[in-house]
């Protein structure tokens, strides 16, 4: 069976930990996607940060090889939908950011579907495995959604939300059930 690999970290921290320019981004950026700790956004730049790196090495090789391999990078990316285009260009994927990977997670898609209320119900719908993907129990938030399975989405069968949808606050204050 052999040894299981060695486990290392998916991130890289920021160089300088006070910087209040960047504090106040990360604090937004876990305000707007939901997110537990700076660790899931330094995953998602450091995501972000690999496939750059990958585009600006293609620069480097010869013009035969060099089409290929960029063909090969944009598929993948507008595969995992973080390129709209199969058309687009290495400029297109030096542009990208870590929202354009937190817009992807599955917390971010199940909110914006409108599986749940909340940024964070959708969290919590996770975790506790009220949510499939193709009928597949996913429990991990920071799960990165393809174009394929975004359609695919929707609660586990034997959920009580896929008959009865969660219950969410109301403007005025009060409670109701979403009609689905």
């Amino acid at each position: 069976m052999g040894d299981p690999r060695k486990s290392r970290k998916k991130w890289e921290t920021p160089g300088h930990p006070w910087i209040k320019d960047r504090l106040r981004r990360e604090e937004e950026l876990i305000g707007k996607y939901g997110l537990r700790n700076k660790r899931e956004i330094w995953i998602a730049q450091t995501i972000i940060r690999k496939f750059r790196h990958q585009a600006r090495s293609l620069l480097a090789l010869p013009p035969a090889e060099r089409a290929v391999r960029e063909r090969q990078l944009v598929l993948k990316l507008s595969k995992i939908g973080l390129l709209k285009s199969q058309n687009a260009t290495i400029d297109d994927i030096l542009s990208l950011t870590e929202e354009d990977l937190l817009e992807r997670r599955l917390q971010t898609v199940v909110y914006k579907k409108g599986l749940a209320a909340t940024i964070h119900q959708a969290r919590q719908l996770i975790v506790h495995g009220h949510i499939a993907i193709g009928g597949r129990r996913v429990t991990s938030p920071g799960y990165i959604v393809s174009v394929d399975e975004e359609n695919l989405i929707d609660y586990y069968v034997t959920s009580p939300f896929k008959s009865r949808p969660p219950v969410t606050q109301q403007q005025g204050g009060g409670i109701s059930v979403e009609q689905a």
